[in-house]
């Protein structure tokens, strides 16, 4: 490749990467890998598959803390970790799965309130985590902030790190306990999975695309300046696409009274899933940063690639078990 060549090679994948928003090759290497990894786990066994998400959302609740730790607030997260993980696994094995789910997130949450007040740190990790994220956040968004950086700390009463607390439960524990949910009824636990998980991401890939070429018409400029409604039609129609998909493998006996299924749940995960990184990215301005963490080369943080799953997790298993799917 001549010199000229590789000069406007690397110019079209500035412009890709601007429009975008993230280092696209290291999107897709990091997309390849997770990809793998979760198949691997379904593969071995639907058990591998619920470590994973216990590991991922272990590590979504670190993102939370060190997040929320930049403007004084504290949530207990070594608590955190052992009732989600207690949560997750109970839900699955348990006889009684709904209910089992719903007694372990009332107890996480009296346990949480009981804990949230209590500022004990572990070491200097959360400290230097912190001390990183401040330093490699845009300063103006440290100013839009609705909090006072400067002086956070002396302003957040008791109330406030109670309330950031059972806000991570029911963010993070409860939403994921849907997915494990959704794997204990109608025997199609590899499908649900992969519903669950894939579609949302899919989703997300039709909106970046969309929104990257054809996107003219913003749809929350001031939450996310890079959604538009092109992007959102984009997530919908991968989304079918994908659900589709999944259909036609699992269920190609049935086309004759739930054709309608496919095209109902791409609608779906394009909105909610839409809806829930708007959600992530006003959670983003409101404390003042780019990313939820830097855990995923060109992702972001663990919570920037799933909080589109976690949102439409009790949605999609709603319908899947309403459709006897």
């Amino acid at each position: 490749m001549s010199t000229a060549q590789q000069h406007q090679t690397e110019d079209t994948l500035a412009q890709i990467n601007k429009r975008t928003g993230r280092n696209m090759p290291q999107a897709i290497a990091t997309s390849v890998i997770l990809i793998a990894v979760i198949v691997a786990c379904l593969l071995i066994s639907i058990d591998a598959f619920i470590v994973l998400i216990i590991a991922f959302m272990s590590l979504a609740l670190w993102e939370l803390r060190v997040d929320f730790a930049t403007v004084g607030l504290h949530i207990p997260v070594v608590l955190l970790w052992i009732c989600s993980t207690v949560t997750l696994l109970a839900t699955y094995y348990a006889h009684w799965h709904l209910v089992t789910a719903a007694l372990c997130i009332m107890i996480s949450l009296v346990l949480v309130v009981l804990f949230a007040t209590l500022k004990l740190n572990f070491g200097t990790r959360v400290s230097m985590a912190v001390a990183n994220k401040v330093a490699n956040t845009d300063a103006k968004a440290r100013l839009e902030s609705s909090f006072n950086h400067d002086r956070a700390e002396h302003f957040h009463s008791r109330f406030s790190h109670v309330a950031v607390s059972v806000f991570t439960v029911l963010y993070i524990p409860l939403l994921a306990s849907c997915i494990v949910i959704s794997l204990t009824f109608n025997n199609h636990p590899v499908a649900h999975a992969i519903t669950l998980v894939f579609l949302p991401a899919l989703s997300d890939t039709g909106g970046l695309l969309a929104g990257a070429w054809l996107g003219r018409h913003k749809l929350s400029p001031r939450i996310s300046p890079k959604k538009s409604v092109e992007g959102l039609i984009g997530s919908m129609l991968f989304a079918m696409a994908g659900a589709f998909a999944v259909f036609a493998v699992t269920y190609s006996d049935r086309w004759s009274t739930l054709w309608w299924v496919p095209i109902l749940t791409g609608i779906l995960v394009g909105v909610v899933g839409t809806f829930g990184d708007l959600c992530a990215s006003m959670l983003k301005r409101d404390i003042g940063i780019k990313d939820m963490g830097h855990l995923l080369e060109g992702h972001g943080g663990v919570i920037d690639r799933v909080d589109s799953i976690l949102l439409t997790a009790p949605f999609l298993t709603a319908l899947l078990w309403v459709t006897g799917m």
